[in-house]
């Protein structure tokens, strides 16, 4: 079967799921699905995640077309100007992924633009860098790798200040993540006149951490905004961090034999919004996307294969003699996650759903489940693969 063909067929029951989710959460925002049930459990502001579930809506109704379903993301948008002001680096995730692909939409497009402002003011000049924050709670003068995707764009459409402010902070992290033999340091912690120290948690090791960095040093090659020597050097950077998913470099298992052993996850949110944000389930202290390093035999984590696919696929379309290569990889990728962890229709639970993400295996917390980020990025993946959506737009 043809990759359109598999790949439409694919894309179809994500969607199909995604209006059905849509009708079962309401104005609430899904974080994790039961894997028997498909039941999601919800919170009430989005967490860090938000974002992705209003990038779903947005491609749901670029398939559609109807007004219905227009509409219905473009609120969900709208919802999400309540994180503008949040201070934390996953406005990035939050906030680039929940506009990018909402076209002319003047809701998105206004949003987009306070979000860059405010995202622009929060940079420091001292650190180099938009710092991590401190609205999940811990230290707030912290790197890490999860603040870097969609951060950048989203610093870039700040005009002036804001293209500066993007690549500082893309080079920072670049700087301190990007370690020898393709090994990612996840996090760093700044106290002021001393050195940065790195963080143990989370560990070198951590499946999302080199994922996040890769989709970061991946988009930022097509983001003009930046200066080239930035542009250049991420590059670079993608293409070593690209190995390990080509089997090139260590420290990352092949996707095409078994998706990435995941880690424990200790840092939290805490407080009275994690109480307020999730349903029974999630808990106090739902986690803020972080963790620790893979854990032999561990369980797998389907999201990290689906952002690396994604950004294998930004690499495809980039010049140069490894293009063909990374969408080779990325199209082996999306095809295994649809093959042996895509449920199919017709069955108990509803079809469309990617299974096998891994929440938080510290608390054994959905440690094998649908995970909104995780419906996202294979949803993009396969749009790009069926031509429905340009790979540089989110």
């Amino acid at each position: 079967m043809s990759a359109a063909r598999w790949a439409d067929a694919a894309l179809d029951a994500v969607l199909d799921r995604v209006a059905g989710t849509r009708a079962e959460v309401g104005e609430r925002f899904p974080l994790y699905a039961d894997p028997d049930t498909g039941r999601w459990v919800t919170t009430g502001r989005g967490a860090w995640t938000g974002g992705f579930w209003a990038g779903l809506l947005w491609l749901l109704a670029r398939h559609t077309g109807a007004e219905e379903d227009r509409a219905a993301a473009s609120a969900c948008t709208a919802r999400l100007a309540d994180r503008v002001d949040d201070d934390t680096a996953t406005r990035g995730l939050i906030l680039w992924y929940g506009t990018a692909l909402a076209g002319a939409d003047p809701v998105a497009r206004d949003l987009r633009v306070l979000a860059a402002r405010a995202c622009t003011a929060a940079f420091d000049p001292e650190l180099g860098a938009v710092p991590w924050g401190s609205a999940f709670g811990g230290p707030r003068m912290l790197l890490r790798v999860d603040g870097v995707p969609g951060m950048v764009p989203l610093l870039a459409a700040g005009g002036p200040a804001g293209e500066r402010a993007a690549a500082a902070h893309l080079e920072c992290h670049l700087d301190l993540c990007l370690g020898e033999g393709g090994a990612v340091i996840p996090a760093w912690h700044f106290e002021r006149e001393t050195e940065p120290r790195r963080c143990e948690d989370p560990p070198v090791g951590w499946s999302r951490g080199r994922a996040w960095l890769l989709l970061a040093a991946a988009d930022a090659v097509h983001r003009p905004a930046l200066p080239r020597r930035t542009r250049e050097r991420c590059a670079a950077a993608a293409e070593h961090l690209a190995g390990g998913a080509t089997g090139a470099a260590p420290g990352l298992v092949r996707y095409d034999r078994e998706l990435v052993p995941y880690a424990h996850e200790t840092e939290t949110e805490t407080g009275t919004q994690a109480e307020t944000e999730a349903d029974a389930g999630a808990g106090a202290g739902a986690e803020t996307g972080t963790g620790s390093g893979a854990v032999p035999g561990g369980p797998l984590d389907t999201s990290a294969a689906a952002i690396t696919a994604v950004a294998l696929l930004k690499l495809g379309r980039a010049p140069g003699p490894g293009a063909g290569r990374h969408r080779e990889r990325a199209v082996a990728i999306l095809r295994r996650l649809t093959d042996a962890h895509l449920t199919r229709t017709g069955g108990i639970r509803p079809g469309g759903m990617l299974l096998d993400g891994c929440y938080d295996a510290g608390r054994g917390v959905a440690t094998r489940h649908e995970l909104i980020w995780g419906d996202f990025f294979l949803a993009v993946g396969l749009a790009e693969l069926t031509g429905r959506v340009d790979i540089r737009e989110p």
